[in-house]
């Protein structure tokens, strides 16, 4: 089996690794105090216009097209230097790619290049609604047909960039009378439209320079060209999104978890205790070797994944596995480089106690890890 990175996969990971050095990672903890938002959008031009916010998108529409893997490589590496940057990121090239899957000819020449080349600062996916997390199902958002438009009323929640994305993919029910998760349809909503309405910003325990709002639809009303994909479609259209969706918070937390760990091996190696450096400790070293075992793990299942989608194959029970793994490592990874810092590692001096808190929300979003063994023993059953 041939592990190898294409060329232009290597040039795509290391191009974002320089630009998360250069200019993302400086940024970082600015953003964990809630300012730099300024800072914040002009990084995420920056990366727009390097090819980041497309990279599984035809280039026929402003994408880059070099494929599942680049995302994963590009995504783990930003996610290294700031988190907030790289969920931002994450989020808007599944936008994209939802929009490439399943938008019309208008659609996809109106809207691709407006969100890839930067003019739309990100992009938004709004699914989650109060009582409809782990179940989209029970949506309660409706789209009313009214002529030539539908009218969109509900609220949605955790939405990611909500406050500066400029394209909103929306799931509303179009048919209350259809079998739970068959009457839902999508659409593609710009922002400014009346009646969507960014509603608060959630204080969150980490990645906190990245916006989490509610949103608000109150008599919204799009044009029926705003459908994407078929009527009473959307549900199927969600499921395969989040598979993919799900890729990227795995090079996430493996990023976040990467960071955490380089700074831990670098502190051990200083530290003295005993007349030694603790790095030269057989606990030290077995905790570390156990950690890094684990994120190597992690990676490679991030890459069969993105392999299986790249080849067209189906890759959802291996995405699963690979959000369950990597995040699940992601926790353990930087609460054992915090415990490595001893009592640095608890405060703000040092970037640990921002990279756990980080980690913490990847076995929730995008399906929690218990959402993601109910996949994973259901596919794994078919099989069978």
């Amino acid at each position: 089996m041939d592990f190898a990175l294409s060329e232009e996969e290597y040039l795509i990971r290391d191009t974002a690794r320089k630009l998360a050095a250069d200019r993302i990672e400086p940024l970082a903890e600015t953003l964990d105090r809630g300012e730099g938002r300024e800072a914040f959008l002009s990084n995420l031009g920056l990366l727009a216009e390097n090819g980041f916010m497309g990279l599984n998108v035809s280039p026929d529409h402003g994408g880059t097209g070099a494929g599942t893997v680049a995302f994963a490589l590009a995504v783990e590496e930003i996610a290294r230097a700031c988190a907030s940057t790289g969920v931002t990121v994450s989020v808007s090239n599944m936008v994209a790619e939802v929009i490439q899957a399943v938008g019309s000819d208008t659609q996809r020449e109106t809207y691709l290049p407006r969100l890839t080349g930067g003019d739309y600062p990100a992009g938004a996916f709004c699914l989650t609604e109060a009582g409809a997390g782990s179940d989209p199902a029970s949506m309660r958002t409706r789209a009313v047909a009214d002529g030539d438009s539908y009218v969109l009323d509900g609220a949605k929640l955790y939405i990611t960039s909500a406050e500066y994305a400029g394209i909103f993919v929306v799931w509303a029910v179009t048919d209350p009378d259809a079998p739970q998760g068959k009457g839902i349809t999508c659409f593609l909503v710009e922002a400014g439209t009346p009646g969507l309405i960014i509603g608060k910003e959630e204080k969150k325990m980490g990645q906190t320079g990245s916006a989490t709002n509610e949103v608000l639809f109150q008599n919204c009303r799009v044009p029926a060209s705003a459908v994407m994909g078929k009527l009473n479609d959307g549900f199927r259209i969600a499921v395969g999104e989040l598979a993919g969706g799900r890729i990227g918070v795995a090079s996430l937390a493996l990023g976040i978890a990467r960071a955490a760990m380089e700074r831990a091996k670098a502190f051990v190696k200083e530290r003295r205790q005993f007349g030694r450096a603790i790095a030269d400790m057989q606990g030290i070293q077995w905790m570390i070797a156990d950690r890094e075992t684990e994120l190597e793990a992690a990676r490679l299942l991030i890459l069969q994944a993105a392999a299986l989608k790249d080849q067209g194959k189906p890759f959802a029970r291996e995405a699963s596995m690979a959000k369950l793994f990597a995040s699940e490592a992601a926790q353990r990874a930087t609460y054992t480089a915090l415990q490595l810092h001893g009592g640095a590692g608890y405060v703000q001096d040092y970037p640990l106690e921002r990279h756990a808190r980080d980690a913490r929300i990847t076995t929730i979003y995008e399906g929690t890890s218990e959402i993601q063994r109910l996949i994973i023993a259901r596919e794994t059953m078919k099989m069978v």
